[in-house]
C-alpha cells in the first residue's frame, strides 16, 4: 500500500511539474512580443538620448520616442570596409553577437541623424565590450565632423554598484561631451578614461578641459574604466573606414 501511495505521489508531482512548465512556457511566449517591443523602444530612447540629452528624452512618452526616432533616424548596416550591406537591417544585427567576431568580420549598425532639411547632423554608433564582471555597451553620437562626441549612453550587466556601475550615470557620461576621437592628422586616438578621480561632477570635467582625448576616471573602478577604453577604441577602429567614406563620398 505504501509503495502504491508513493507511486501516485510521484505521478502527481511529475504531472504538476509538466503542467507548470507548460504554463510558464506559454506565458513566456505570449509575453515575448511585448518584451521585444519594450527592448526596441528602450534602444530607440538610448539612441535619441545621445544627441538630445537625458533631460529631454526622460520626459518623452512612448509615442513621442517612436515618432522622433522615425522622423530623425536613418539606419544602415556596414562592414569593416565601410561598405553598406543592403540585405541587412539593424534589426537583424545583434551587436552582442557581432562582438564575439574579429574586428574586421563584424557587421556594424549605423544610425544617421538628419535635420528637417535632410542634412546630416549626427551619427550614432553602437559600442560593446567587457568591464570588470560582465559585458558593457552603449551608443556614441558624433557631430557631423565625425570626430567630436555629441554625447554617449553607457550601460552594463553586472558592474559593481557605486563603482563601475557609474558608467551608466550622467556624471560619467557628461565627461565625454565635446571630446575628440581623432588627432590633428585625422587618425583614430579614441578617448581615454584616466586612472583615479579628481572630484567628480564639474571638477572632473574642468580637470581635463584642455585635453580633448582624455576624461577623468572613476575611483575604485580602474578595470571597468579600462574596459570602456578598450570598447571605444575597438569600435572607432571598426567604423574608421565608414568615416572615410562619408568624408570622401566619391
Amino acid at each position: 500500500m505504501q509503495k502504491t501511495s508513493n507511486s501516485y505521489i510521484l505521478v502527481f508531482v511529475i504531472v504538476l511539474a509538466v503542467f507548470s512548465a507548460s504554463i510558464l512556457a506559454f506565458v513566456s511566449e505570449s509575453l515575448r512580443p511585448l518584451q521585444n517591443a519594450n527592448i526596441a523602444l528602450e534602444q530607440k530612447k538610448s539612441i535619441l538620448t545621445t544627441f538630445m540629452g537625458e533631460a529631454v528624452t526622460a520626459k518623452m512618452e512612448k509615442d513621442m520616442i517612436s515618432s522622433s526616432y522615425d522622423s530623425k533616424v536613418k539606419s544602415v548596416v556596414i562592414d569593416f570596409n565601410g561598405k553598406i550591406l543592403p540585405d541587412l537591417t539593424v534589426e537583424k544585427v545583434s551587436v552582442a553577437k557581432e562582438y564575439k567576431e574579429e574586428l574586421k568580420s563584424r557587421k556594424l549598425p549605423v544610425y544617421e541623424i538628419y535635420d528637417n532639411n535632410n542634412q546630416l547632423e549626427y551619427v550614432v554608433l553602437p559600442v560593446y565590450g567587457y568591464g570588470l564582471w560582465d559585458n558593457i555597451w552603449g551608443y556614441v553620437a558624433l557631430e557631423k565632423d565625425l570626430q567630436t562626441i555629441k554625447g554617449v549612453v553607457f550601460a552594463h550587466k553586472g558592474e559593481t554598484p557605486g563603482l563601475g556601475s557609474r558608467i551608466a550615470t550622467d556624471d560619467i557620461q557628461n565627461r565625454y561631451i565635446g571630446k575628440k576621437i581623432k588627432d590633428e592628422k585625422g587618425s583614430i586616438v579614441s578617448v581615454v578614461m584616466q586612472k583615479g578621480e579628481k572630484g567628480g561632477g564639474a571638477a572632473s570635467i574642468a580637470a581635463f578641459e584642455s585635453n580633448p582625448y582624455e576624461v577623468d576616471g572613476m575611483s575604485g573602478a580602474t578595470i571597468t574604466g579600462k574596459g570602456v577604453n578598450q570598447m571605444l577604441n575597438d569600435y572607432f577602429i571598426c567604423y574608421e573606414n565608414y568615416f572615410k567614406s562619408k568624408n570622401n563620398p566619391n
